[in-house]
């Protein structure tokens, strides 16, 4: 059962990304909130597939913790479903993400429109000046700036893997730095076919004021957002039954 309520819900999830990708195409020609509301209902109709189809319902703990205006995003990337689930608790977001996505025919032209933040993970420092004024741009227009602080995702319950980038962004940008946990690891694991039932818990954690030095920014997001990430990663085990068996590491590119 498990195995075909998965197979069921990943053929609507893409088959619902087709028809929004298609349907929507005139949005490219209105201004980018346009699409930015367009991109919100999508997230919200693939968590309703998820729920219905596979039984994996989100619970959202910390709202109120959210700063209005621009801010800096620092979240646990355990899964693809963060990459779409958290738009729409944010008024005008943008991701920080490997730039190879623009290049993917129709998706790639939606997030060029949507004014997404691309890096070139090969581009040395060239490239990460270039992603740094593109996110102060989108910041000083007042966009919550997402970010995935340790750069891939990682299994849940793995050891933190924080970059230096997140905290080169954080005295660049001059803007509160929020801090998600989340478990999705454990109901929608990376790289697998399997889809658990269950309850995505995702928490917005009290913000990390701007201003504060550079170099104090990682071990304040690893204070405050891992001892929630374990609390949550226990959780969701408890309520799924037993352990889960990892996905190999991949290799990162240098």
């Amino acid at each position: 059962m498990l195995a075909l309520r998965s197979l069921a819900f990943n053929i609507a999830f893409y088959a619902n990304l087709v028809v929004w990708l298609v349907i929507c195409l005139p949005t490219m020609l209105l201004p980018r909130r346009a699409l930015m509301a367009v991109a919100r209902g999508w997230a919200r109709s693939s968590l309703w597939l998820l729920r219905v189809i596979a039984g994996t319902r989100l619970e959202v703990r910390g709202l109120a913790n959210i700063p209005q205006g621009g801010c800096l995003v620092a979240c646990k990337h355990q899964s693809m479903w963060e990459t779409f689930a958290l738009v729409p608790f944010f008024s005008d977001p943008t991701f920080i993400l490997k730039r190879e996505l623009m290049f993917i025919p129709f998706f790639g032209w939606y997030l060029w429109k949507a004014d997404m933040v691309p890096v070139n993970r090969r581009g040395g420092a060239r490239a990460m000046v270039r992603m740094t004024e593109k996110a102060a741009e989108e910041a000083r227009d007042g966009r919550q700036i997402i970010i995935f602080p340790e750069g891939t995702r990682r299994p849940p319950g793995a050891e933190p893997a924080y970059k230096y980038g997140i905290a080169h962004l954080y005295g660049r940008l001059g803007v509160p730095c929020l801090p998600v946990a989340l478990n999705s690891g454990l109901y929608w694991p990376r790289r697998r076919f399997i889809r658990r039932p269950g309850t995505i818990v995702v928490e917005f954690l009290p913000p990390i004021p701007a201003g504060l030095p550079r170099d104090s920014l990682v071990p304040a997001l690893v204070d405050a957002i891992e001892p929630v990430a374990r609390r949550l990663h226990a959780d969701g085990l408890a309520e799924i039954g037993g352990t889960i068996q990892p996905a190999p590491e991949r290799a990162e590119a240098p």
